[in-house]
C-alpha cells in the first residue's frame, strides 16, 4: 500500500484527471486524534481534496485549505506542499457529543456562517508580498460540494470531485475541464467537442461509487472508468505526511499571545506543555524559556551562545 497521486489527460487535452489514494499519511493524521467518525471523514475527505488541487501548484510553497465552521466543528485546516507534503487536523467545539449520523451542515455550517477558505503561500514571497486568499461561504451537502463551488466562483474552472475515507484509507479523483483555445465564431465545432468531451467524463465519473473508490487501486480504477477513451497518463507522485512544526513557531504563537497571557498561565500551571494540533509533538516552556521570550532582541541569550566571547 503507497500513498500516491496519479495525473491523466485525455488525448485531445480537453480534460484532465488526478486520482489519490492516501493510506500511510491518512494514518499518521489521525494518530494523535480521535475524532468522531463523521469529523473524522470530513478531514478525510478534504486531505485528499487538498492533495488532488495542490498537485497542480505552478510554484513553490503551500496550499491551505480551511473550513471555519459554526456548529460543532469550529476548524478543518489541511496543508499541502508542492512536493505532496500533508497534513491536517480539526478543532471541535469544548465537550461536544456527535453522532455518527450529525450531518455537514450541522458540524460545519449551522448557523449559515460557516466560511471556506484557500491559501496560496509561496514560500519566495518577497517583502511585503502576502499570501493570496479565496474566501466563500460554505454552499453544498458534501466536500466535494463546496469545493467545487468554490472552484466555479472563484478560479471559474468546472471541476469534479469524488472523495472518500474510513479508518484506514483515504481517497479522491478530480476531473477538470481545461480551457479551450481553438475554436473561432466562424468554426465552433471544437468548442463543441471539448463541451462533449467534458460531460462524457462527468458521466463516467459518475459511475463511480464510494466502496468502489475506496476499495480500487487507482491504475485499475483508471482503466475501468475510462477504458473507451485514449488517456495520457503520467508517472504516479508519492505523497507523505511531513508536518513543519517547530520550537520557534510555538514560541511566536506565544510572543503574539502577550506577556500578561503567558504569565498568567505560567502562574497557574508553572510551565507550559503545549503538543501541535498536527504531529502531536510535545513542546514545554519553563518559566525562563518565557521570559526569554520577551526580552529585547539585543540581550537575549541562547544556550548554545558562549557568553566568554
Amino acid at each position: 500500500m503507497t500513498d500516491t497521486l496519479s495525473k491523466f489527460m485525455f488525448d485531445d487535452a480537453t480534460v484532465r484527471g488526478e486520482l489519490v489514494e492516501l493510506h500511510a499519511s491518512w494514518q499518521q493524521v489521525l494518530k494523535h486524534h480521535h475524532y468522531p467518525l463523521p469529523v473524522r471523514n470530513l478531514l478525510g475527505e478534504l486531505t485528499s481534496a487538498a492533495a488532488l488541487l495542490c498537485a497542480n501548484l505552478k510554484f513553490s510553497g503551500s496550499m491551505i485549505m480551511q473550513i471555519h465552521g459554526d456548529g460543532a466543528v469550529k476548524l478543518l485546516v489541511v496543508e499541502c506542499n508542492n512536493h505532496l507534503q500533508i497534513r491536517a487536523m480539526a478543532k471541535l467545539v469544548d465537550d461536544v457529543i456527535i453522532s455518527d449520523d450529525t450531518s455537514l451542515n450541522e458540524l460545519i455550517n449551522a448557523g449559515g456562517k460557516g466560511r471556506f477558505i484557500i491559501t496560496l503561500d509561496p514560500a519566495d514571497r518577497s517583502a511585503g508580498q502576502q499570501p493570496y486568499q479565496g474566501i466563500v461561504p460554505i454552499e453544498g451537502t458534501t466536500i466535494a460540494e463546496i469545493i467545487e463551488n468554490y472552484m466555479r466562483q472563484s478560479e471559474q474552472l468546472d471541476t469534479r470531485l469524488w472523495l472518500a475515507c474510513d479508518g484506514q484509507v483515504s481517497r479522491g479523483m478530480l476531473l477538470q475541464r481545461l480551457p479551450f483555445f481553438g475554436g473561432t465564431m466562424a468554426h465552433p465545432e471544437g468548442e463543441q467537442s471539448a463541451q462533449e468531451a467534458w460531460q462524457r467524463a462527468v458521466i463516467l465519473g459518475q459511475t463511480l461509487k464510494t466502496e468502489e473508490l475506496l476499495s480500487t487501486d487507482c491504475a485499475i480504477l483508471m482503466h475501468r472508468l475510462f477504458w473507451e477513451e485514449t488517456l495520457r497518463v503520467f508517472d504516479p507522485q508519492k505523497v507523505t505526511f511531513q508536518c513543519s512544526c517547530s520550537r520557534e513557531k510555538v514560541s511566536n504563537m506565544l510572543v503574539m499571545l502577550g506577556k500578561e497571557e503567558v504569565t498568567e498561565a505560567l502562574t497557574s500551571l508553572g510551565k507550559l506543555d503545549i503538543n501541535c494540533d498536527f504531529c502531536g509533538k510535545p513542546y514545554s516552556f519553563d518559566v525562563v524559556d518565557c521570559a526569554q521570550l520577551f526580552l529585547p532582541p539585543a540581550i537575549k541569550v541562547r544556550p548554545d551562545q558562549d557568553l566568554a566571547h
